[in-house]
């Protein structure tokens, strides 16, 4: 019934976040906790390319896991845009296993909460590290989500046709701490309805204290949690976004 990162969720996404966009500063908090890294980084969840194209432009070494084909294959044709050739995994992010090793793994924006196993993915990209190599990973928090609220927004791609996405958070979950949000997209052109896909979206959040102790289970050190894309700017009570860092030793 429900799509997953299909074509119109992509063409959105590309539409809204093109390669290279910052979200509320990640691109450039990023670049600095990578500037030290000398070998391989992976980027899970590398979605259509925002964060690595403009990366692997600049010289990093970076690969991207994802396991959405649309969004890979968007990722692959703007590539060509900037004459860099990625090297892209279609993998379930909870477990895969690449034969390859990377002095960093990163997950920006939030995409971390869209996995079901959260443990799993940590143990994957555990074992994907080399020794002191380390993850930089996003969580969002729901601290200003409203159950049963509605939101629809309009798109104009082209002078004759757009994108309508219609948003509906159906459920907040605090004991299985999830919330579930149906969104429809619809592709108009000339005001005929074309196309639609509805997605079921769901995130999962946690504690700072219990993903600390998530990373620690895994085998992770020297946790440190930031908010607002500052290293080391300890979150509070309104801080809707954290980023955790921590060392494979």
């Amino acid at each position: 019934m429900y799509s997953s990162y299909g074509k119109l969720c992509t063409a959105l996404y590309d539409f809204t976040k093109p390669t290279g966009y910052s979200i509320d500063g990640d691109m450039e908090y990023y670049e600095s906790r990578l500037k030290n890294v000398k070998g391989k980084v992976l980027e899970a969840g590398v979605g259509s390319g925002r964060v690595l194209l403009p990366f692997l432009a600049k010289g990093m070494v970076i690969e991207g896991i994802d396991n959405s084909e649309e969004m890979l294959a968007a990722c692959r044709d703007k590539a060509k845009a900037l004459h860099v050739t990625p090297t892209l995994y279609n993998a379930d992010l909870s477990d895969f296993s690449l034969g390859e090793t990377y002095e960093a793994v990163i997950v920006p924006s939030g995409t971390f909460c869209l996995i079901e196993d959260a443990k799993g993915a940590l143990q994957s990209f555990y074992n994907h590290l080399t020794v002191g190599g380390k993850v930089v990973i996003d969580l969002l928090l729901p601290i200003d989500f409203v159950q049963g609220e509605i939101t629809t927004d309009y798109f104009e791609m082209t002078p004759t046709t757009g994108i309508s996405l219609e948003s509906k958070l159906v459920e907040i979950d605090w004991v299985a701490q999830r919330t579930i949000t149906y969104l429809k997209y619809e592709q108009w052109q000339d005001g005929v309805l074309q196309e639609a896909e509805l997605q079921k979206f769901t995130l999962y959040w946690y504690g700072v204290r219990e993903f600390m102790y998530m990373l620690e289970e895994v085998g992770f050190t020297d946790i440190t949690v930031s908010t607002d894309y500052t290293f080391g700017k300890q979150p509070t009570a309104t801080s809707s976004l954290l980023t955790f860092e921590a060392i494979k030793k």
